[in-house]
């Protein structure tokens, strides 16, 4: 299901989505929808940006829109290799595809907390979406080797730059603040239908199944990733109880 699709499917039941808070939407019928799938994990940490926004603010204040050099540019470069623990190269592009086809030697999707990539000492190249719940199409190659296509990135504005970077430190404590107890306590249900990697669920269900799984969810409140191959989050620090109402009415395909 592509996300126009979904969204259209989430309109049609609960109307415009009014606020964003946390892990939740709340929507014009006065639905709270806990939210699995966070805009592809951009909005990892919470729909309010936090510091980011703070910084968004300031910025736009200074009137710095363009394109040209400020005191933000190359800071992003600085937060990706505190990040990563290293010495990259750094570019943005529009998509994960234009990302992966510039990004040199052996490549990984990175994602904070999944330990099966956690340590990047065997890879090249890594990409991973920024951090940020606003910055949809904007995807981070961090390389050890030359990004010979770099030509082919984007130059983010210094607004963009400046708040994508603040929301990389602000990942960094994140990382340092989230463990595996705050991920695993929603498992007694969610295990049953995704396979769990740190915070990062990855479906069980049958692909040929999965629509329908997306919409069972959805009739309960529960927003999930609508593609197959895009992993969702668990709701970090939502009550376990969000989940009672998928509890008492389980997914069946025959449903």
């Amino acid at each position: 299901m592509n996300k126009t699709e979904y969204y259209t499917h989430i309109f049609d039941r609960y109307g415009n989505i009014k606020r964003g808070r946390g892990c939740f939407l709340y929507t014009a019928k006065g639905e709270r929808l806990t939210d699995l799938y966070q805009e592809e994990g951009r909005a990892i940490l919470g729909w309010g940006g936090g510091a980011a926004f703070t910084v968004l603010k300031n910025v736009l204040n200074r009137g710095l829109t363009g394109s040209f050099k400020t005191d933000f540019s190359y800071r992003l470069k600085k937060a990706v290799d505190a990040l990563l623990f290293g010495d990259f190269n750094v570019a943005v592009f529009n998509s994960m595809d234009d990302a992966m086809a510039c990004a040199p030697g052996k490549t990984i999707v990175w994602r904070p907390w999944n330990y099966e990539n956690a340590d990047c000492v065997d890879f090249s190249s890594v990409v991973f979406n920024a951090p940020l719940p606003w910055s949809n199409g904007l995807v981070i190659l961090a390389s050890k080797l030359e990004i010979s296509c770099a030509q082919k990135s984007v130059i983010l504005p210094a607004v963009m730059e400046a708040s994508v970077t603040k929301s990389i430190y602000e990942l960094i404590c994140a990382i340092q603040n989230r463990q595996e107890k705050d991920f695993f306590i929603y498992d007694s249900v969610l295990t049953k239908y995704f396979t769990r990697k740190g915070p990062w669920l990855f479906p069980k269900i049958p692909e040929s199944e999965y629509d329908k799984f997306v919409l069972h969810c959805l009739n309960l409140g529960i927003v999930i990733s609508p593609e197959f191959n895009v992993p969702g989050l668990v709701p970090f620090g939502a009550n376990a109880g969000v989940f009672e109402c998928l509890k008492k009415n389980p997914f069946s395909a025959e449903n």
